[in-house]
């Protein structure tokens, strides 16, 4: 028998290994000022392309003022207590109903996170002899989610319909011994490679099997659909979708998520969502400010206009000077790059130290060895200023990549570091 520690002591982990390089500057960096499309790095100014602030809500004036406002009012512990117990006000019914107007569901629930939230949805809405089908490149919040499902899941090939047909086949043969039934579960889009959900390819496969729709909508809401409403309602398919969750962490830069569906699923979901039931509930300057941005998500289509004319420019620009940004069908923008850890985090510190772009590194093991993915996050703050300076900024970056100088200095760091 071993020390359960002795196991962390020999394995890091395969981003954990890197730790003593990384922290503080490729993870856990610290931004500072407000959150707006520059910012400050270590104490020099960067154009910011790694917030989650779609329509530029965070350091909106009206929204600070309702933030603020709420604080006043209520602190920071209003309401206290679980919403089933002591934590049930008149304004989350409010912020619930408006919510569930606006992607044109029947009913929806307030939830504290989107991470616990959608874990917690999954665990509720199967027993051990439904069967879970998923795609395969689903989030973390996903995977753990079905982890908690005692009955069998499958995962189909990413956005491959004849992969998802397959796996159909072998859940309904499963469902039929079992007597349970079918979940799928698909994103809106796709957060890393920004590729929206195939929902229309999926919800036509309904005709031909009998399962019901989860759809994680985290990065289409606010910013997709002619109202906002989101990838389902993007690809004209939002009736066809069974419960949709989305979280206020992305458009609305807030706390807190939702889940919508009809009437009955919502009030089973209400009673049966273990990561609600015995937690706080959301404070009221949460949901006030909620409230706010949602208002603005439905009276001011100019902010998600202007995302997607930045969004346009930057992804147009990239593709134009012969980059690689994948399929994306969103905001979110993946520039891929060929090369090893090491050179991306040379490459990024040039980014940053020298060219003033802030952008988040992805590698393996979230994507295959040999590859770099700078992930960027347009907004309704960026300048075509902005846009040129990081398109000049890439260009140069990817030469100094293929010379090999990213090489040379990685290496040059790691002999001066005794490896």
């Amino acid at each position: 028998m071993r020390d359960l520690f002795d196991r962390i002591k020999e394995n890091k982990g395969p981003l954990g290994k890197w730790a003593s390089q990384a922290e503080g500057y490729f993870v856990f960096p610290k931004l500072e000022g407000h959150i707006s499309n520059r910012m400050k790095f270590n104490g020099k100014d960067v154009i910011t392309w790694s917030i989650n602030d779609y329509l530029g809500l965070a350091n909106h004036p009206e929204v600070i003022k309702a933030d603020a406002d709420a604080a006043a009012e209520h602190g920071a512990a209003y309401p206290m207590g679980a919403r089933m117990m002591s934590g049930h006000t008149d304004l989350h019914e409010q912020l619930q109903n408006e919510l569930a107007a606006f992607v044109k569901k029947e009913a929806a629930y307030l939830l504290n996170f989107g991470y616990q939230g959608i874990m917690s949805a999954i665990d509720a809405l199967v027993t051990k002899d439904d069967i879970i089908v998923y795609d395969v490149d689903s989030h973390a919040c996903i995977i753990d989610g079905v982890r908690l499902h005692m009955g069998k899941r499958f995962t189909y090939q990413h956005n491959d319909m004849e992969s998802l047909e397959k796996n159909l086949e072998r859940a309904t043969k499963m469902a039929e011994q079992t007597g349970g039934g079918i979940l799928v579960i698909s994103e809106g889009v796709f957060g890393m490679r920004g590729e929206q959900g195939r929902l229309k390819e999926i919800a036509a496969l309904k005709k031909k099997f009998n399962f019901r729709l989860l759809v994680d909508d985290a990065h289409g809401f606010g910013t997709l659909g002619a109202t906002g409403a989101g990838a389902g309602e993007e690809q004209g398919v939002q009736d066809d979708i069974d419960v949709y969750f989305a979280t206020f962490a992305k458009s609305m830069a807030g706390i807190g998520a939702f889940l919508a569906a009809d009437q009955e699923i919502i009030d089973y979901l209400k009673y049966n969502l273990r990561s609600q039931m015995f937690a706080k509930s959301l404070p009221m300057i949460f949901v006030k400010g909620a409230l706010k941005r949602l208002e603005m998500l439905r009276t001011m289509p100019e902010l998600k206009n202007k995302l997607w004319e930045n969004v346009n420019a930057l992804q147009s620009g990239l593709k134009e000077r012969g980059f690689d940004i994948g399929n994306t069908q969103s905001c979110v923008t993946p520039v891929y790059l060929n090369g090893s850890i090491p050179e991306a985090m040379a490459l990024v510190k040039d980014l940053r130290e020298n060219y003033g772009i802030f952008c988040s590194i992805v590698v393996y093991p979230v994507i295959p060895k040999g590859l770099i993915l700078l992930r960027m996050i347009p907004t309704a703050t960026h300048t075509m200023q902005d846009i040129e300076e990081t398109l000049e900024a890439f260009s140069a970056i990817r030469s100094r990549l293929e010379n090999g100088t990213y090489k040379r200095l990685s290496q040059a760091v790691a002999m001066a570091m005794g490896e």
